[in-house]
């Protein structure tokens, strides 16, 4: 082949058939290369010259009568398109790694072949070309590397969404951590944990009576979610540093009782009972010119609702916790928790300003809509006693209030507005569905009416159960007992607690699905209940690295937990049979 293109090109030239274009010959236009480095990779490729490419589809390579050795991965270039082919433009290198099959000697000889085609830009097409090239490798060494690229992929892949997050905060430069985190802020104020802060924030910024500006209400409102961020920044580098739940702490009953006694206190001013505010003397003392006091009163406001009526654990929340927890470093963990507050908190200052630049003029409107955000202020107040009371008593509660509410807005009102009518006729239907939950003993806030969904009746899933079975644990030595136990066996571990609104979620929404039910009818499943969060269920978290519930942990028939499977926060029904279908 030599010969014969060497031929070519000198009767080329000496009849004038390249013209006056000064063409190179193949081995001035094409340089292979290959050499083996220390991992005992193989680099090669081709060097070309000036104005010529080479096409990616015909360079190949391949080993010759490598037995016991196979090309494991090869790592090559970005291509270029170049009239309508996919063309390496500049001289192209490729790292091939090696797999070793067989047992073999500590030294291998082994051929790579490359073959490729390549063009000159003034228009010459060059024929196939190859080239075999003898190396040596060292088998010891290959398989070091293999073993290490292994751990680092079962490494890789063993990483939950929470370490990798942690990881992100690790890797990521200030300015990019505090975008990241500004975005799961965003993502989180759509969760179902911080919807009660709407009717909050609205009802402070109605509260305000008249003479509210557009410019007050936005003040107001971002004293809020500063005080809000403030708060969950203390809390989480505590929690980061110290393995300590502030949050969870002031869950207990006698908390919860208090705060929603708040709540139906505001509830009742705003229905015109009487009117709350500081007394005038330490009015004057706050300020003699404005009313600082009011601001004041939001920032506690906002303090106290980020803690007590405050979101679920989630996989950024978790993530920030752990990053801070394993390296100390309050300072950038807690950037990262303020960051995410302040994007939780967007939604609501603009809650908070449309609340203030659309108030109604003193009226019968303006007395509406004080009533209805009193009767939105007892719905949290019900909302915050679910966490200490049984789930059928503060359904009935939610219905009650419902049901009285939508009836004295004018749900049945034939002389009202249409647009109110339906409004409070669905908010009516829907309480009277709690009810109706309430006394078929099966009460539920998202699902009303689940209980009446038709239970297929073929033998196939005769064996899954209607509601999913925990073995309850609130110890570490508990939890030990039970995984010796089942040791072998597919284990879930469910951390929950009464006063989480999300782990409420997961039982009547995910736990619920028939679907999932029915995949884990083969699980051993165990709940470990931290609602008391004494010094045992502290023990039981912090040996898993659990900040706060929900987290759903699998173990391994080693009884090992496998962290890349670990869920944080709430997950859909969907979502999570993917999960369990990956196990």
């Amino acid at each position: 082949m030599k010969l014969l293109m060497k031929i070519y090109f000198t009767l080329a030239l000496g009849l004038g058939l390249l013209g006056a274009a000064d063409f190179l010959m193949p081995d001035q236009a094409f340089k292979p290369y290959a050499k083996v480095n220390d991992k005992m990779q193989i680099e090669t490729g081709v060097k070309i010259a000036e104005h010529i490419y080479l096409y990616a589809d015909k360079l190949q390579l391949e080993l010759v009568d490598a037995k016991g050795l196979s090309i494991q991965n090869i790592q090559k270039p970005a291509t270029t398109k170049h009239s309508g082919d996919n063309v390496y433009l500049k001289s192209p290198n490729f790292i091939i790694t090696l797999k070793k099959d067989d047992s073999l000697e500590e030294v291998k000889d082994v051929a790579l072949k490359i073959s490729y085609q390549g063009c000159s830009e003034e228009g010459l097409c060059y024929g196939p070309r190859s080239k075999v090239f003898h190396l040596k490798i060292d088998m010891a060494k290959l398989l070091a590397n293999n073993v290490k690229n292994v751990k680092k992929s079962i490494e890789k892949k063993s990483k939950s969404q929470t370490d990798s997050i942690a990881d992100t905060i690790k890797s990521s430069s200030f300015l990019v951590v505090l975008a990241t985190f500004l975005g799961f802020g965003l993502l989180l104020s759509l969760t179902p944990c911080v919807l009660p802060m709407i009717p909050i924030i609205s009802g402070v910024i109605i509260s305000q009576g008249e003479g509210l500006t557009t410019r007050k209400a936005f003040a107001l409102s971002l004293v809020y979610v500063l005080a809000m961020a403030v708060a969950y920044t203390i809390a989480g580098v505590l929690a980061g540093l110290f393995g300590s739940n502030l949050q969870a702490a002031l869950q207990t009953p006698w908390v919860v009782y208090s705060f929603a006694g708040v709540f139906v206190a505001l509830a009742f001013s705003m229905f015109g009972f009487y009117e709350l505010k500081l007394p005038d003397a330490l009015v004057t003392k706050v300020s003699s010119t404005s009313n600082k006091s009011g601001f004041i009163g939001v920032a506690i406001m906002g303090f106290l609702s980020a803690l007590i009526v405050g979101p679920c654990v989630a996989a950024p929340l978790a993530g920030a916790l752990v990053y801070i927890g394993q390296t100390g470093d309050a300072l950038l963990g807690g950037a990262a928790l303020f960051s995410m507050s302040i994007g939780m908190g967007i939604p609501l200052i603009l809650v908070g300003v449309s609340a203030g630049k659309f108030m109604p003029k003193p009226g019968a409107w303006m007395t509406m809509v004080n009533e209805i955000f009193g009767a939105l202020m007892l719905g949290v107040a019900v909302w915050m006693l679910e966490k200490v009371l049984p789930s059928s008593v503060t359904v009935l509660m939610f219905a009650m209030l419902g049901i009285g509410f939508s009836v004295h807005f004018g749900a049945f009102d034939k002389e009202g507005h249409s647009f109110k009518r339906g409004v409070f006729l669905i908010v009516f239907i829907y309480s009277l569905a709690l009810f109706v939950s309430f006394l078929a003993g099966e009460p539920s806030i998202s699902r009303p009416l689940g209980f009446l969904k038709a239970q297929p009746t073929y033998s196939a899933v005769s064996s899954v159960p209607k509601k999913l079975k925990f073995i309850k644990v609130t110890s570490l030595d508990e939890l030990n007992a039970v995984l010796q136990k089942n040791k072998g066996k597919k284990i879930m571990l469910d951390f929950a607690a009464d006063w989480c609104t999300a782990c409420k979620e997961l039982e009547e929404v995910t736990f619920a699905d028939s679907r999932v039910r029915e995949k884990l009818s083969g699980f051993v499943l165990v709940r470990a209940d931290v609602t008391a969060n004494g010094a045992k269920e502290k023990a039981l978290s912090k040996a898993y690295g659990v900040f706060g519930p929900p987290v759903i942990i699998f173990f391994d028939k080693n009884l090992k937990p496998k962290k890349s499977k670990t869920v944080v926060g709430f997950i859909e029904p969907d979502d999570f049979l993917a999960h369990l279908n990956d196990l």
